[in-house]
């Protein structure tokens, strides 16, 4: 020690026989400041060994060197220099570890957070001593362990020995009262049920009937099932057959020379929704639509009639866009997808006697028809023609939506909602049944992660249970108009559960692009439970996303894409090129659905899946919805459009502004990985603040310049109508066939549409207004 306290003495110029204090004073008695120097080892009053009480004194003063002055400097240096490294290794550390919760490649900590709202001095008052942090891949085994096939198939029984659960009716509300008492006994912090008041329409006293008329009328058949918001009346007219209904179809139909005004069309189902069947007909100039399942995908179900609706929409469509709550004043309107024609449903046995009265051209080889005898239509001398009569019912019914939630520690505010079907025509056990029973268990697993075994997801997670779905989601769209203002800002993605397994062999996709990396990465850890080993991604593939299925007016997931513009994604199992047989008819049973091979695990895998992907979006501090996908998706219509630019040009437009759109969208894209990746991400306003612009990507797609109510469904990739982009490429490819039949000003406004709703979109992703650029 003594050595140390002389080294560091003759530092600084003094005495090497200890170290020293220093103190500077002015002295009164002169110019100069001296320094006064007392030694710590000894008594500060100087007696203890006998020294002058002030060295400065009996001493001379010490001589200023340049070299003290010299090591000072370069030790102030040392020290910032490695308060620097230690400052900076221990940020590199925090955010590696934030990498890897991110990324899914480590352990993230999850502890318990409070409220962005929250004071820094509360959060402190509130710590709980040691907690249990959870990290993502202790919530996948978690989650893996407790869900349960036994639970799974207890809940499947509520389907069993019931014949129907039609919406409004005793035993939907039975089914409601049901889950709503589950989600009360799983504890979740809120459960409640929302009211809306729907005009249906309900089959008549008597049954739809349909007759064939030539020298007198037989009957041909009169179902119990009917089709809902068809016309009703009566109408006679010649049979046409249009293989699926699709446009091409129709297309093939005319390029025959048949006509079809007046006629009552036929064709099978499948391929597009009936209501989208109905319509193409309408256009058309059919007067009555007759549909039937076709034995070659639909075995067995040769005398089987299904239910269905004609209503090109969801919703309720006596309220379009309003929400239809009690005593809420409506405007008298009615939907424009309303058929206006009668509709009704037979037979695939019904449809083979009818052809077999057919007297004209057979069907088209291509069309593969599973009815011997198929024929298009009668002869020009025929006076055979089909009477169609139909007496459903309008009633204002009440119906149901039952909710529980899950509250997020952090941004209660903000949720991920999972939902399924409750309502069915017949017993229902494939299309709603499966997809409640999923619901049910993913609720009570769930909640038990979080009340027993410490999750504290950051977001908030809704169970909803809808009801009407039968007839066209209205149910779920009925709640988003009626909290469309706030669900658009809330809720960041809809989990679909409904029809969730059709089948074993095949899996059927549809997502919106910002769920398609955390879809493939939830695949890339779920077993494939019809395989001993690997996983549900090497069942779809690593070009799974070329086969994305389109998402249907009839999927509850569609309005809130295409309505609301929040993300979803929706799947199941069925079997390749083979529908489910019993899918809308009275034979969707119990027990026909248990002929699915391993149904019980393959509904656990779907729980699964539906469960990693909710959990994942509520845990990570930054939201895993990947808006980069978007640039892609508008880079593939770019290539599309691209071969019609010459024929834009000859009309003098062009497509650049549009491309220049896509341009800024990409660049609006980088700008926002690059204020991620330099943000503070332990910041919570921060983090929120860029999570509300990850989130807010898919409504931005949402047509601005469209009136909701005269055009709901304003999603310009995935919505319905002339401002989307599939439109106006239909639109292109007609320019080229035939340039006559375009409406050149109709064509520059989908343009305008189009290309101004994806500046807005990049405008919005880019942040603060500073940043946006309004050059195109």
């Amino acid at each position: 020690m003594d050595h140390a306290r002389a080294a560091i003495s003759n530092l600084f110029g003094g005495e090497p026989m200890s170290y020293t204090r220093f103190s500077i004073a002015r002295q009164t008695d002169g110019d100069n400041s001296h320094v006064e120097m007392n030694l710590s080892a000894d008594d500060e009053e100087g007696g203890a060994i006998g020294r002058p009480e002030h060295l400065h004194a009996s001493m001379p003063p010490p001589r200023r060197n340049g070299k003290n002055l010299c090591f000072l400097i370069m030790a102030a240096v040392l020290l910032l220099l490695i308060g620097f490294l230690i400052g900076y290794l221990s940020y590199r550390g925090r955010m590696q570890n934030v990498s890897r919760c991110l990324d899914g490649s480590g352990k993230c900590e999850m502890t318990p957070t409070a409220s962005y709202l929250s004071d820094d001095d509360e959060i402190e008052e509130e710590e709980v001593p040691g907690p249990r942090v959870l990290y993502w891949p202790d919530l996948k085994a978690m989650l893996s362990d407790k869900l349960s096939t036994s639970q799974l198939e207890t809940n499947l029984r509520q389907r069993d020995s019931k014949t129907h659960f039609e919406a409004g009716k005793v035993e939907d509300e039975a089914t409601a009262s049901y889950i709503h008492g589950q989600f009360t006994r799983f504890r979740l912090d809120e459960v409640w049920n929302d009211e809306h008041y729907i005009k249906l329409q309900d089959k008549g006293s008597i049954n739809n009937r349909v007759s064939i008329v030539e020298d007198g009328e037989e009957l041909l058949e009169s179902p119990s099932a009917y089709v809902a918001y068809s016309k009703n009346g009566t109408v006679t007219g010649k049979p046409v057959h249009v293989n699926y209904g699709l446009k091409e179809d129709f297309q093939k139909i005319r390029n025959l020379g048949i006509s079809m005004n007046d006629t009552i069309v036929i064709f099978r189902a499948g391929k597009i929704t009936l209501a989208e069947k109905v319509a193409n007909a309408r256009k058309e100039g059919a007067i009555g639509v007759l549909m039937y399942l076709d034995p070659s995908e639909y075995k067995n179900t040769e005398k089987l009639v299904p239910f269905g609706h004609a209503h090109l929409g969801t919703g309720d469509p006596f309220t379009p866009g309003f929400p239809s709550f009690n005593h809420t004043q409506f405007p008298p309107v009615e939907s424009s997808g309303l058929p206006c024609i009668p509709v009704q449903t037979i037979s695939s046995e019904a449809a083979g006697r009818l052809f077999s009265k057919m007297d004209g051209d057979t069907c088209l080889l291509e069309w593969k028809s599973g009815i011997m005898g198929c024929k298009v239509t009668v002869s020009s001398s025929s006076k055979m023609t089909v009477k169609l009569t139909v007496n459903n019912v309008m009633v204002d019914r009440k119906i149901l939506n039952i909710f529980g939630a899950i509250k997020g520690f952090e941004e209660p505010d903000r949720y991920v909602v999972i939902g399924a079907q409750r309502d069915s025509w017949g017993p229902g056990a494939a299309k709603a049944g499966v997809g409640t029973a999923i619901l049910l268990e993913l609720a009570r697993v769930i909640s038990e992660m979080v009340k027993k075994d410490g999750y504290k997801p950051r977001r908030s997670i809704i169970f909803a249970s809808w009801s009407a779905g039968e007839f066209g989601a209205v149910g779920a769209t009925e709640w988003l108009e009626g909290y469309s203002t706030s669900l658009h800002a809330k809720a960041f993605t809809y989990i679909n559960l409904d029809s969730a397994v059709l089948g074993s062999s095949h899996m059927k996709i549809f997502a919106s692009p910002l769920l398609y990396s955390l879809l493939e990465r939830t695949m890339k850890g779920v077993r494939d439970p019809t395989k001993d080993s690997g996983y549900l991604y090497n069942r779809v593939g690593s070009d799974w996303t070329k086969n994305v299925a389109s998402l249907g007016l009839d999927n509850a997931a569609f309005p809130f894409l295409a309505y609301s513009g929040i993300p979803v994604v929706s799947f199941g199992f069925c079997d390749k090129d083979e529908e489910y047989a019993f899918l809308g008819t009275t034979e969707d049973t119990v027990m026909n659905l248990r002929k699915i091979d391993k149904l019980l695990a393959l509904m656990r895998a779907a729980a699964e899946v539906a469960g990693q992907v909710a959990l994942r979006l509520t845990h990570d501090h930054e939201l895993f919805l990947d808006f980069d996908r978007y640039s892609e998706e508008l880079l593939s219509f770019q290539e599309k459009f691209l071969p019609y630019d010459q024929d834009m040009k000859a009309l003098g437009l062009t497509l650049n502004w549009l491309f220049f759109a896509r341009g800024d969208f990409q660049r609006a894209t980088k700008a926002l990985r690059k204020d991620i990746a330099n943000s503070d991400r332990e910041n919570r306003i921060v983090r929120r603040a860029l999570n509300d612009r990850i989130m807010k990507v898919e409504y931005d797609f949402l047509s601005p310049y469209l009136s909701p109510k005269d055009a709901p469904f304003r999603h310009i990739f995935f919505g319905r109508g002339s401002h989307t982009l599939p439109s106006l490429l239909e639109n292109l490819k007609q320019l080229k066939e035939n340039r006559d039949s375009v409406d050149v000003n109709m064509l520059k406004e989908q343009l305008a549409l189009a290309t101004w709703t994806i500046k807005g979109a990049a405008n919005a992703l880019m942040g603060d207004i500073w940043n946006t650029d309004n050059e195109i």
